[in-house]
């Protein structure tokens, strides 16, 4: 009698491991296939985890640290303003030529090489001249 009550507990517990198993090896799927499909430039922005202050889905661009308290950011009814800087050992054209491959991934369209825009917003690209590291120069502001 005890082994009639035992055998169907087992039966339950390999059941209900089944869907986790295969939502496990769903995702791990669905995991593979998308890394597939990132573009190294994505890739780097992802891996390097960094965004820029007050611009959620602003990758910072690896090799660029953003200087803290140098920007601001404000919000009204015309929309957001946002300034922020970066420095790093890199050249503007390695700058340029990263956001010109990441920024239409992210819904921004370019409107110059140094300028994009998205739903009703404008982000721009500057460099500030000087000696030493190069400074990027961010600032969204509305359109």
């Amino acid at each position: 009698m005890m082994d009639r009550q035992i055998a169907p507990r087992r039966t339950r517990r390999r059941a209900r491991g089944l869907p986790r198993a295969f939502f496990c090896a769903l995702l791990l799927a669905t995991g593979i296939a998308v890394a597939g499909t990132t573009s190294p430039v994505a890739r780097a922005a992802s891996d390097s985890g960094s965004f820029v202050a007050g611009v959620e889905d602003l990758p910072l661009m690896p090799g660029l640290t953003e200087l803290s308290g140098s920007g601001y950011a404000f919000g009204s009814s015309s929309g957001r303003i946002v300034e922020a800087y970066a420095t790093g050992d890199v050249s503007q054209q390695q700058v340029l030529d990263f956001y010109s491959a990441t920024l239409p991934q992210l819904g921004w369209e370019a409107a110059t090489s140094h300028s994009y825009r998205r739903q009703g917003e404008r982000l721009a690209i500057d460099f500030v001249k000087g000696s030493g590291p190069l400074t990027v120069h961010f600032t969204v502001t509305p359109e």
